[in-house]
Parts: C-alpha cells; structure tokens; sequence
C-alpha cells in the first residue's frame, strides 16, 4: 500500500492518481461528462486539464493564481456563450471529487490524520472553490455587460444615420422614442461626423418623432447650440403638432438655434433646385 505522510502534499497525491481522480469527476458531473468535446471545440476550454488546475490552486492555497484563473475562465465562458448550469456542476463536481481524494489521502495516511485539523481543511477547500465561483461568476457578468452595451452602442450608432447628400450638406433622419442615452449617442455623433465629413448644413428630420420629454427637449436644444459652435447651420424637418405644442407649452424656442421647415422634400428641393 502507497504512503504519504506529508498532509500538505495532497496535489502531489491527485497529481499521481491523475486518471483516478478525473475518473471520480466526470461521474460526479454525467450532464458535462457528455458534452466535454463539445465545449472544448466550441471554446477551446480542456474541462479536465482546468478541473486540475482548480484543485492544485485551492488545495496549494495559490489564491492570486486562483482568482486570475477564474477571470479568465469567466471571460472565455461568456465570449463563447457556454451554459452556465454546466460549468455549476461542474465545480461542485470538482469539490466533491476533491473531498474523496483527501479521504482516500487520509486513509493511507498512518502518522497524522486531517481529522484532528478537518475545521481548518474545510475552510480551506470551500472557501477556495467558493473564491473561484465568485471570481468566474463576475468576471463572466462583467464580460457580458460589456458585451451588451457595446452592442446597444452599435445599435444606437446605427439607429442615429447622418446620410451626405452634398459635400456640405448632411441629413439626420431620427425615429422612435428618445432616452437619455440615445441623446447621448445624438449629441457624441452630431459633433463628431460634422468636423470628421467637413458638414456646413445638418438637416435634422424628426417626422418620426411623436414625443420628446422636457428633458430631452433641452438637450436636444443644446445639441442645436453645439452645431451652431462647430460653424455648422442646422435645419429642422418635419415637427409634428403634438410636440410643436409641448415645445410652445414650455416655452422653448428653437428658432434662436435653427432653421425650421414643413417637410425633407421641401429642404432638399431648396438645396438642390
């Protein structure tokens, strides 16, 4: 019978029993044992090669290394969209695997046995793959985050489409509904593609806005000033009743800002009669 006598050499221990111990996993976690090769070919993740990994960090208490494998694993299950719910059973797969390894470690030891520290080991072992998951469970969170607003950013971008239709002249067509982020996309565009496309006339056409409230009223006005400190001139299209009659309502006048006109068509015959 092997013997171990140094307790603080249990990763030597799994190290040795490499294929026992990834045998205990994958029948700890049957749903992931089925899709392994899945998910190393769908994002390059070796579950095994990572489940080892995992143990030595804990059990070898290399808590900065621990935390940075799990930002990493994090980041890479959400830029590959892999199901949370695997990787959850996966680790506590991992945990359970790891408790019968220092059982079966135990066992042959002979001259000190974990029970007389098992308080301090516990602590130990699950706060470390506790550490982990919530490491990965950020890191992933955060990737996602990212994720979602610089497609909402892209989406705005798209939605906010400043069309040349001269060397000076630039038609922004706006529809839907305004918050105070696509304000934000507005204002950042506006600015920026008239010194970028060199714009002297920014036609705004807002037919297919029905409503805008007071606050994005204002700084839609602002947006008019900026234009107007760029060199540029804006002209406004389209204005529907309900909101001419909010404006009127709050008493604010775009005329100081801007040229108002009926319709598109109407501007652009002006332009280009």
């Amino acid at each position: 019978m092997e013997t171990y006598y140094d307790t603080k050499n249990i990763s030597e221990y799994i190290n040795n029993h490499k294929e026992e111990f990834q045998k205990k996993l994958l029948s700890e976690a049957v749903n992931v044992a089925s899709n392994i090769e899945s998910i190393l070919k769908e994002g390059n993740i070796d579950l095994l090669k990572n489940a080892q990994k995992l143990v030595l960090y804990v059990v070898e208490s290399r808590s900065n290394e621990l935390i940075t494998f799990a930002k990493e694993e994090g980041i890479a299950w959400a830029k590959y969209s892999l199901t949370l719910a695997f990787k959850l059973e996966w680790v506590h797969a991992i945990r359970r695997a790891l408790w019968y390894f220092i059982k079966l470690y135990d066992s042959i030891n002979e001259n000190v046995k974990f029970v007389d520290d098992f308080f301090e080991l516990e602590k130990k072992v699950n706060d470390g793959i506790d550490e982990f998951l919530n490491s990965f469970f950020i890191s992933y969170s955060h990737y996602k985050d990212e994720l979602i607003l610089s497609q909402r950013k892209l989406v705005e971008h798209l939605s906010v489409p400043i069309i040349p239709v001269s060397q000076a002249v630039a038609v922004l067509p706006l529809i839907g509904t305004f918050d105070s982020y696509r304000m934000d996309i507005i204002e950042e565009k506006v600015l920026t593609d008239i010194a970028k496309l060199r714009i002297l006339t920014l036609i705004i056409d807002l037919s297919g806005i029905s409503d805008m409230d007071e606050v994005n009223i204002a700084r839609f006005q602002k947006v008019l000033i900026g234009i107007t400190l760029m060199g540029a001139k804006s002209v406004i299209t389209g204005l529907r009743p309900e909101l001419v009659r909010k404006m009127v309502h709050l008493g604010i006048d775009l005329t100081s800002f801007t040229e108002t006109k009926a319709t598109l068509q109407q501007t652009l015959n002006s332009y280009f009669s």
